[in-house]
């Protein structure tokens, strides 16, 4: 699924009307006809819907038209005039007036009193207010109707976006509707991706309205959100004439004293989703517990370097960084590494943190990098605020990605994953897998599909959906998931996936 801004969408709306001459009432009915789909017509028949004078408005008078043909009750509110109507918005105005639907306005506090009643006696407010291309704050009778919406209604049901939303930023304008479900176009709107967004969109539903896919490529910006189907097309089966060597050579860099789950898991990450031969370096000291633990990987110490040079040279990739500490140690073994490595490398945790003042190692190097922060990790090598990250997490992760020629993996909701030219977000996981080693586990799989062949995009990508996928699966039958209930999943998931 792609992602748009409302630029973007703009844009396409006026190549589709002005240049492939596609009629806006016409885009305008199949959007209609969407909302009504999405609308339980054997739960609800009774609606108050709201409008406006621009398109969205219009939307909304062209669905209250087809809920008035369904024989269902409908009364219909403008709110703030109609001088100056959009001319498509006008056109399904006059058409409700013509069938005799009555129209009330809102205009003062006496018409707010009127709309607060009948929202009471309704079972479903319809919002087509302002949509998504509102970029100032929400004023005056607005501010008023948006309050007395959330205020008093059983159920309501945003067309496009909900109005006081920011689409791009997912910032609230002053007062916004909070929809019980969200009804939008043909693409995903950038600002859902936020944190928190859902307390104002509710179920989110993406429909089609006849927009030629030539039109949505013209315009594009190449940010996608992963489904099923990707991560199915791009899962490759197995022949059955490959062994071990064809499914690749993982080393993983991790653990130290106190910290030696991190280094299982990720090694049991790289194992379970598929590496043919996974090798872990650890310290000496902690070797031998690992080496009781791991079954089917093996180990190496720190201090074996010429086994360490000959595994980072035949290695088809390297993961580096979970529970390691964040020590000189941790940046040399780091920088050694990268001085040497010819395979993409896989940056996570105290690898990441290490980073922190020298980024220009980064610089210096053959291979192809992936780095996996989470919002703590990526405030330490940017120098921004955690705060600012969370609002910004698309551009800061594309900037950062472009900048240093790396592929990013920022953890969290909706992750993101972006090399600074394509951006695509991961929608599984959930709550339930927050708890310690998640991301440990993530290194250990992104390495292992690196392995198998894959590049560092699709392996950061498929290593993120079946990761998430995974706790969801899981999720509905526990309280919580940890680490280890991912790692015993992975083989049955990708099965499944494949299937």
């Amino acid at each position: 699924m792609k992602i748009a801004t409302s630029e973007i969408m703009r844009l396409i709306d006026s190549y589709c009307i002005n240049e492939l001459h596609i009629p806006g009432i016409v885009l305008m009915e199949n959007a209609a006809l969407k909302v009504v789909k999405n609308i339980d017509l054997d739960k609800y028949d009774s609606f108050c819907i709201v409008c406006t004078k621009g398109n969205n408005g219009g939307d909304g008078f062209a669905i209250a038209r087809h809920l008035h043909i369904l024989n269902k009750n409908v009364e219909v509110f403008l709110v703030g005039g109609k001088e100056n109507m959009k001319p498509d918005c006008k056109i399904n105005y006059d058409i409700l007036k013509n069938m005799g639907i009555n129209i009330n306005k809102v205009d003062n506090l006496e018409d707010i009193n009127e709309l607060r009643d009948c929202i009471e006696r309704n079972q479903v407010t319809i919002d087509a207010i302002f949509g998504t291309g509102l970029s100032r704050n929400v004023e005056g009778i607005f501010e008023s109707v948006i309050s007395i919406i959330n205020e008093n209604s059983k159920y309501i049901i945003s067309v496009d976006a909900p109005s006081g939303f920011d689409s791009n930023t997912g910032k609230i304008l002053g007062k916004c509707i909070r929809a019980n479900k969200t009804v939008s176009f043909e693409l995903y709107k950038r600002g859902f991706l936020n944190y928190g967004t859902d307390k104002v969109t509710g179920k989110i539903i993406i429909e089609k309205i006849g927009i030629p896919k030539s039109a949505i490529n013209k315009f594009h910006n190449n940010e996608f959100i992963m489904d099923r189907n990707m991560i199915k097309n791009n899962l490759i089966k197995r022949d059955k004439y490959c062994y071990k060597g064809d499914y690749g050579k993982v080393t993983i860099f991790a653990g130290s004293q106190g910290f030696t789950g991190a280094a299982y898991i990720c090694s049991e990450g790289a194992v379970r989703s598929g590496a043919g031969l996974v090798t872990l370096c650890c310290h000496k000291e902690i070797q031998p517990i690992l080496s009781s633990k791991l079954v089917e990987a093996m180990t190496v110490s720190f201090e074996e370097e010429n086994r360490i040079k000959e595994l980072v040279d035949k290695s088809d990739a390297i993961a580096i960084g979970p529970g390691m500490g964040n020590n000189e140690g941790t940046l040399n073994i780091l920088k050694n590494v990268l001085n040497r490595a010819k395979n993409p490398v896989v940056i996570d945790a105290d690898a990441i943190n290490v980073l922190k003042d020298n980024l220009d190692i980064l610089a210096h190097r053959n291979c192809q990098i992936i780095l996996t922060p989470h919002l703590g990790e990526m405030s330490r090598i940017t120098g921004l605020s955690i705060d600012y990250i969370k609002e910004h997490r698309l551009e800061v992760s594309q900037a950062f990605a472009k900048e240093n020629k790396v592929v990013i993996l920022l953890k969290g909701y909706n992750t993101i994953i972006t090399d600074g030219n394509s951006t695509i977000i991961n929608p599984t996981g959930n709550s339930s897998m927050a708890s310690g080693g998640m991301g440990d586990c993530l290194t250990g799989m992104i390495a292992s599909f690196i392995g198998q062949g894959y590049n560092s995009m699709d392996s950061a990508c498929i290593s993120a959906f079946i990761h998430g996928y995974c706790g969801e699966v899981l999720s509905k039958e526990m309280f919580c998931v940890n680490a280890t209930h991912v790692l015993n999943n992975i083989p049955f998931i990708i099965k499944e996936l494949q299937e």
